[in-house]
């Protein structure tokens, strides 16, 4: 008798222990699944934040390189009046640096 109702136990056991084995299998390709979903869904997230900024990049040098010709045009009026501006105030200060030197050459100190 005893060995009949251990038999049944050694029978409930074994169903137990495959129903958790189903159970972990059934977790493990459900975390497989979700893995493999958030990674798809990481490689689409990556690709559209260097789509979009590539596109940012391409549209910041189009507008940069579309005006080029612009930009040196309006740096050489720049550094056209930055020398303009320059020889004024050297023209202005000339006599009295000149004079300046010639004051401390010929000053003598004992």
């Amino acid at each position: 008798m005893e060995s009949s109702s251990n038999h049944g136990g050694i029978k409930l056991l074994l169903a137990a222990e495959h129903e958790a084995q189903q159970i972990v299998n059934a977790a493990r390709t459900a975390k497989m699944a979700r893995l493999k979903q958030a990674k798809e869904e990481a490689e689409t997230e990556v690709a559209e934040h260097k789509d979009s900024t590539e596109h940012g990049f391409q549209r910041k040098l189009e507008e940069t390189s579309g005006d080029s010709g612009a930009n040196v045009k309006r740096l050489e009026q720049e550094t056209d009046a930055k020398i303009e501006q320059l020889k004024n105030e050297a023209s202005r200060i000339s006599r009295d640096v000149v004079d300046m030197l010639l004051k401390h050459v010929t000053t003598v100190k004992n």
